[in-house]
This record gives C-alpha cells, structure tokens and sequence, in this order.
C-alpha cells in the first residue's frame, strides 16, 4: 500500500528501509549491466503492514524509470484454491500482447502443455501431467524473459498464492543461472503450511533473502507523523502514535490519516483520541466503521470480498443485488473510507477490475465479518455471475466449494465437471478438493459410486492410501459396471502397489477376475495380476509362469488383453532366461504390423507404462537392440510431446540410456541416464524409477572405467541395501557386486554377489545377462575357490547357450577365458570375440578384443580393440590397451 506523500517527502512504509532498497538497486544494476548476467532472487519477509508491498511499488517504479518490463502479480487468500491464478495473472501483460497464432508459434511444443493452464488455449480431455505443466510453465517465461530484457518480475503476497503457482515459482528461480531476469517475492513469515509452507521455503533457498523486516523506530514514526500532519506535532503526540501502532507502517499511516480526518491535533492533549481512531482502523473496529456507512455500502462490500478479484462495479452490483447506480455510490463511499481503492494501471494484471481492497488486511476483515449462511449464498450466487460473465466453470469452482450441502445434484455435475478442468491443465489438488466436496452434497445413489472413482483417479499418484479407500467404496456400491468397474479395480490394484501392498493388489484383481465372464474384460485383469505377480515371482505366487503359459497359449492377440498376455509371457520368458527366439517370437506376435496397438501407446493408462516397459526390454536383451531402441525413442518422443514430465519421463530417459549401454555407445548413455536421475529427483527417491536410473548410470560409469564416479554416484544416490522388490534390469545387487570388486572391496563384493544368486533363485530369475551375478562371482572367487569359480563359469555358459542371444554366450566365453592360461585361453578368448562381434553389444565387443589381443600377444587384435573401446568411450579399456601396447613385451 503506498500513500501520497506532500512533495518531496518519503513514501511512508520506505521509512528505514535503505538496507532493502540498496540491495534491490545493486540487483538492477547488475541485471541491466548484462543481458548474458545470471538472474537474481530477491526475498522480502515481514509480517502484515511492514512494508513489503510498498518494497515492491518502488522496485516498479525504479525498473519502469529505466524503461524495462516489468511484470507483477499477487496472491489473494480467497483464491488460493484457484490453480495457476497468480501465475497466470503474472504473465497476462505478456500474454495479451500476442495473437493467438503468435502464441503458439511462439512457444512452440509448449503451447499445448502450458497454455491450458494460462488460459490461452483449452484444455483438452486427457489428464494433464503436472511436472509437464510446469515444466512447460517455466519454460515459456523463460521465453518471453529472453524476448523482453530486462524484465523484473514481482509476486507480493506469495503466501497466497496458489499450490500450482509455487510448484512453478520453485522450479523456475532454481533455473536462473543462464537467464537474466530479477525476481522478487514478498511474502509473511509462517501463515502457511504442508506443501505450500515446503514451496516457499524451497523458493527462499534459491534465493537471496533480506533481513525481515521490522517495525519503525519512534524516531521514525515521528518524521512520518510531522511529515504528514505538520512540524508542529510535538514529541508526546509522535510517541503515542508509535506505541498506539507498534511502528507498523501500514497502521501508522492509516491513523494518521484518521487524525486528519477527525481534524485532531497532534498535541500530547489530543494523543488519549489516538486508541480509539485506531481501532477503527481494523478489526471490530474497521466492521463498525464499514456498518455506519450504511446497509448497502456494506453490503457491497461483503460482494466485493466474495469476488476477491476482477471486482467491477457491475459485477458487485449483480452479486449485491443493487441497481449499477446505488453501486456506484457504494463505491465511492467505500473509497472516500479508504476500504476500496482504484487499482494502479501499471501494477495491475489485464482484469484486474474497477476497485481493489486498500490493503490485504482488510480485505481479510471484511470477508471474516460477513454472517457465515450470507457467505455461503452469496458464493453460491457468484458462482451463477461467474459462469455467467464467461469465466468458467474451474473458476466458479472455488464459490461452489463454499457452498452449503443441499443435495443439488446440479452442483454436483459442476463439480465433477471443475474437476475434469482442473485435471485436464494439470491441477489434480484442485480437483481433489471439488470431488470430496461433491462428495459432501452428496450424490445421488447412480452418481455416488462414479464419483468416488473419479475421486480415486485424482488421487492416484499422490495419496495411495486415500485413493484405496474411495476406489474400494466405490466398488462396494452400485453405479460403476462394465468397463469401468473394472479400470477401477485396476487403478485401485494401482494404489495397493504404490502402498506397499502387493499380495493384496494382486488379490483384488484375481477375485474381480473371477467375476467377470470369459472376454478382454476379463483377460485384462488376469495380465494385470500376473504383471503384479511377477514382481515378487514363484517364491511368493507359486506355479505363477506356468499358470501364464497356460493361459498365454490360448492367445493369438487379437485384443489388446491377449497382446498384453503375450507381452507378459515373452518377458517371464527371458527373465527365466529360456530360448531368445522364443521370447522374440512371442513379442512380435503382440505388436499390429510391427507397431503398437491402438490403445497401448504410450500415454495410454488403460494398461500402465510398466508393460511396454517389458516389451522393449524383451527385445534390448535379445539382442533386438533396434526394435528395443525403437519404442525406448518412441516414448521419449510421446512423453515429451505430450509434456509428461515426471516419472514416465524419467524412465524414458533411462531406457533410452540403456539402449545406449546396450549398444556400447556409453557416453550417450551417461548423458541420457543423468537426464533421467535429475527428473526422478524431483519425483522421489526410493520409487522404482530411480532405482532404475541409478543402476543402469553405475553400470554404465563402470563400463566407461570411471570408477571412482561409479562409488560416488552410488554413494550419492543411496545405491545399496535394501533393493526394491521390483524388477530392475540389470539386477542392481549384481551390478553393485561389480562395483565393490571394481573399488577392491572384494570380500563384501562375494557376499553381494551370493547375495544376487539366492535373490534370483527364488524369483525364478536365470538369465545371465539380466542377472549377471555368476560371471564377476566367478572372477572374484579365481584365485581363492578355483574350482567353485570354474563351476560357476560353466554353469553360466549353460544357460547363455539356452538362451541363445550372441551376447550371453560370448559374455560367459569371456568369463571362461579370464579363468584359464595358456592356449586354452586364446582359444576360449577368440570365440567370445567371434560371438560378440556379431552381436550388437559393442562395447563387450571391444572388451573381448582387448583381452584376447592380451592373451593371444597380438598387437593387431590390442589395436582393434583399442579403436572399438575409442568409439565406445570406454576410457578404462582405452587405457588398459594403451598400457600393454606401450609396454610392448611380449607382443607380435
């Protein structure tokens, strides 16, 4: 709140505050000095009235001086359930500016994922991805920061402000370091809590914060106090306009107003009248004095504080239920009171209104003091003026919200249709909260079941347990049926799995299995169930393969529930590690003309991203590396064009980084599976995503030579004891079995490796390339327990010629070869490079090379594999072939 001053004095609430406003000129300096400079963030703290607003009115001013952009926005406490409100008023200035073909040529790829959720497009019927959406969010600032050097941005009242706009605000200012741009957020210390309060204080870490700001000295308030009322104010006036205040700056100003007003004079004989004006000012006080400007003043102030924002004269009118011209009398007796004011132009988002409240605590008084049922009915009629005025039924969703229970079934279809919205730009809380409020009215008995599933869906990612209680409760009634009964049972099988419950998630869907007649409806919960079963394998569900063999043999995939049986069946297949062409054969047979099926893309939910996940792992270690790398790159591009931007995207990067593995083409991988660790730090750690990620990334660093980056990556990212119950290709105890052998820890690197060979026993899991526990065991035991290394070696080239592919058996070749001496290792050494040159694995390839060049003495095969390993960024080898070539003894 900023007050007129007479000329040449200090705005009021500026008293005392050069520190903030020296900081805030060094960061226009350094912003305008430089358009390649790193951004800024500036964090203002103080309680109500100190002056944050004020900080940032003059930070407009000294920008807009200088002739830059300046964008502002704040959050209102009536509207913190409106999602995206305050961002998208942040960037209207910027918005308006474009036509609608300009804006989607301008922002590109990001048009369709953000502008939803800034009202510049609709939204669609998919759910959106809230990381895409903010992700999306943050790059289009960006974009338009680039477009309008230099730029300053402003956000007041950022306790306010709604979830979805700090989840945005939180990753942008973490992405300042390559865009110059200021940002200064003020906000009140404490006020929130739960997500809002983590947001915050992750926006306060990436920033420089100033000291909180405090109340005025008396010194101070007595410059402030003759400044406004004159010199003659004498000392034991100013002194009790202090003590009567506290030194708030917003309270010292609004008294001295009053003082005016009542035309009291600042003599220490008048300073007893000084209590009482004051609390006319706020609280009790300020309703008292709202209540003598008459019925219809206060009754269009109540309207006005429904509204909270865009608040016209017509609309106040409508929902005050006044003629436009007893309103607009109301509104000036509201702004000679100094309640309402006219909103300042320039600080002002496009909508913003003809009158504002003159401060945020007022605005907070009048709503509080309106009688709880009129709050309520007049939400409820807002609500109707909303929709009416063509803004939406997501933005009249936060009036139906306060709306009393009366069992309207309209109102529930509203909210239920909010909700969609909501969903659809990427706000599931707020859809969260119109379903459990629908829930209230309530629904009818038909709606009833379909609402709880509705409200299960939105909740799925974030709130298993809650989620598994309303998905259960709408089992349990009637309503849902068909179809969707059973995705319902899916999604709640979902939420069991994401509680930990695995054998219960199973059990739901076997016994709705059960109830189902013979069909896809039917077929699909059995692969939903033998999917869950597999996770924990034979050991916990006994005969589980052999059951879907059984039922895989009947399927020749002319649905998508057979195709995905037969997704199943092939990856059950090659994790047991049975025949490669088998595995091949079954997965063909699941794809449409080699493609996937409508309805099993990618961004499909009917089936999940785990079993295409399957799928395209069934062909990478089948040596099927280009139909693998196919659908790992095909659900890059899906996730990233539809902007999903969490967990699905997260494990696209970590599969295409492991098709890159696969390949030998490792410095790729390293890129891509650090693309993937930094998204799944933002989703989670522990999740089965970032198990993934980390595993594969230490696999990788491992076969590069980086060892030391391996243990520090694994050290970083929690890669030891306990493992996740889910499947992680490859099989993380096996891969950190290698990693404790590659840093000498050789005595816990055995353990971790029997370790591996018990855990896959009892999940059913031999394949040596998956799990490749035998073949470092086997290593690691050479020189102590020989004959047990050389068993183990044998019986790992055993199951790689069952299973078949190239790579399994020149791996185990490899494995045999470091075991023996003399001639009987040229020999085994040059039929692991025999089959590994034909397989698509080059980096093994280069590996066999090496050692038989070491082997066999030549200098010939040491230089060929000294290029492969080049080529595969595999600076271990490169070095290890070095050294011997250098050293030259021995070598013809």
């Amino acid at each position: 709140m900023t007050e007129e001053q007479p000329p040449g004095c200090a705005t009021a609430p500026l008293w005392e505050r050069d520190e903030e406003l020296a900081v805030i000129t060094e960061a226009l300096d350094v912003l305008g000095s430089d358009a390649s400079s790193c951004g800024n963030l500036l964090v203002l703290r103080g309680d109500a009235g100190l002056g944050k607003t004020a900080l940032l009115t003059e930070t407009r001013r000294m920008a807009e001086r200088r002739g830059w952009t300046v964008w502002s926005t704040r959050g209102v406490e009536t509207l913190r359930s409106v999602p995206f409100h305050v961002v998208r008023q942040l960037l209207q200035p910027a918005l308006i500016s474009l036509l609608p073909e300009e804006a989607r040529e301008y922002l590109g790829d990001w048009y369709d994922i953000a502008g939803p959720a800034l009202g510049i497009t609709d939204p669609g019927d998919r759910q959106a991805d809230p990381q895409g959406v903010r992700d999306g969010l943050v790059a289009v600032v960006r974009r338009l920061a680039r477009r309008d050097w230099p730029l300053v941005l402003l956000i007041d009242d950022a306790h306010w402000a709604d979830q979805e706009t700090l989840a945005w605000l939180a990753a942008f200012v973490e992405r300042l370091d390559d865009l110059s741009v200021l940002v200064l957020v003020a906000r009140r210390p404490g006020e929130v809590s739960g997500d809002s309060a983590r947001l915050l204080d992750a926006v306060a870490a990436a920033g420089r914060p100033l000291r909180n700001l405090t109340a005025l000295t008396p010194d101070a308030v007595a410059g402030l106090t003759r400044a406004t009322l004159g010199a003659h104010a004498d000392a034991p006036f100013c002194r009790e306009v202090w003590a009567v205040t506290g030194g708030n700056p917003y309270e010292t100003v609004e008294l001295l107003a009053k003082v005016q007003d009542s035309e009291v004079e600042p003599v220490e004989a008048r300073a007893g009248e000084l209590r009482a004006l004051n609390r006319s000012a706020r609280g009790g006080g300020l309703v008292t004095r709202l209540e003598g400007l008459g019925v219809d003043a206060t009754r269009f102030a109540w309207a006005a504080a429904i509204l909270g924002t865009g608040i016209s004269v017509d609309l106040v009118a409508q929902l005050a239920s006044m003629t436009v011209d007893d309103a607009v009398r109301c509104a000036e007796l509201l702004r000679n009171a100094r309640i309402l004011t006219e909103p300042d132009p320039a600080g002002s988002p496009s909508g913003a209104g003809d009158l504002e409240f003159v401060h945020p605590l007022i605005a907070t008084a009048v709503y509080n003091s309106i009688p709880p049922a009129m709050c309520t009915a007049m939400h409820g009629i807002a609500a109707q003026i909303v929709l009416d005025d063509g803004r939406g039924i997501a933005e009249a969703s936060r009036h139906l919200l306060k709306v009393h229970p009366d069992d309207d079934e309209e109102l529930v279809e509203q909210l239920r249709d909010a909700a969609k919205e909501h969903l659809a730009v990427g706000a599931p809380d707020a859809a969260r909260r119109c379903l459990e409020r629908a829930l209230r009215e309530p629904p009818v008995p038909e709606v009833h079941a379909r609402v709880l599933y509705e409200l299960g869906c939105a909740t799925l990612l974030t709130k298993p347990v809650v989620t598994i209680g309303h998905l259960r409760s709408a089992l349990g009634m009637s309503g849902l049926a068909g179809a969707e009964r059973v995705d319902a049972v899916f999604r709640l099988s979902q939420a069991l799995l994401h509680n930990d419950q695995l054998e219960e998630a199973v059990r739901t869907v076997e016994a709705e299995a059960a109830r189902q007649e013979e069909g896809p409806a039917r077929l699909r919960l059995q692969a939903v169930q033998f999917m869950w079963e597999g996770i924990a394998g034979e050991a916990v569900f006994p005969r589980r393969s052999e059951r879907l063999a059984a039922l895989a043999d009947t399927c020749t995939g002319r649905d998508n529930s057979e195709r995905a049986l037969l997704m199943l069946r092939g990856f059950d297949l090659l994790i047991q590690g049975e025949s490669a062409e088998e595995v091949v054969e079954l997965c063909d047979r699941s794809l449409v003309n080699g493609r996937l099926a409508p309805g099993l893309g990618w961004t499909d939910t009917e089936w999940g991203i785990e079993l295409l996940l399957m799928l395209a792992s069934s062909y990478a270690y089948t040596d099927r590396l280009d139909r693998a790398e196919a659908l790992y790159n095909e659900a890059l591009r899906t996730y990233e064009t539809a902007g999903w931007s969490g967990g699905h995207l997260a494990l696209a990067h970590a599969y295409v980084g492991l098709g890159h593995r696969r390949r030998g083409r490792l410095r790729d991988a390293e890129t891509s599976l650090r693309e993937s660790l930094r998204i799944a730090e933002r989703v989670g750690r522990g999740l089965p995503l970032y198990w993934t990620a980390t595993c594969n990334l230490v696999d990788t660093l491992l076969a590069r030579g980086h060892v030391e980056q391996a243990w520090a990556t694994a050290e970083q990212y929690g890669f030891a004891p306990p493992y996740p119950s889910t499947i992680v290709m490859p099989d993380p105890r096996s891969v950190r079995g290698r990693l404790l052998l590659a840093v000498g820890r050789r005595e816990e690197a055995v353990n971790e490796l029997e370790a591996a060979e018990k855990a896959a026993a009892a999940r059913g899991h031999f394949n040596p390339v998956i799990v490749p526990w035998a073949l470092d065991l086997a290593r690691a035991l050479a020189s102590e327990d020989p004959v047990r290394a050389a068993r183990l070696a044998s019986d790992a080239r055993r199951q790689a010629e069952r299973f078949g592919t190239d790579t399994a058996i020149g791996e185990a070749l490899r494995c045999a070869a470091a075991l023996e001496t003399g001639q009987r290792q040229v020999r085994l050494a040059s039929q692991a490079v025999a089959y590994l040159e034909a397989s698509p694995c080059q980096y093994e390839h280069a590996a066999a090379r090496v050692e038989y060049g070491i082997a066999a003495r030549s200098v010939a095969e040491l230089n060929r594999g000294l290029a492969l390993a080049r080529s595969c960024g595999a600076d271990g080898l490169v070095a290890q072939a070095r050294e011997v070539l250098e050293t030259g003894r021995g070598l013809r």
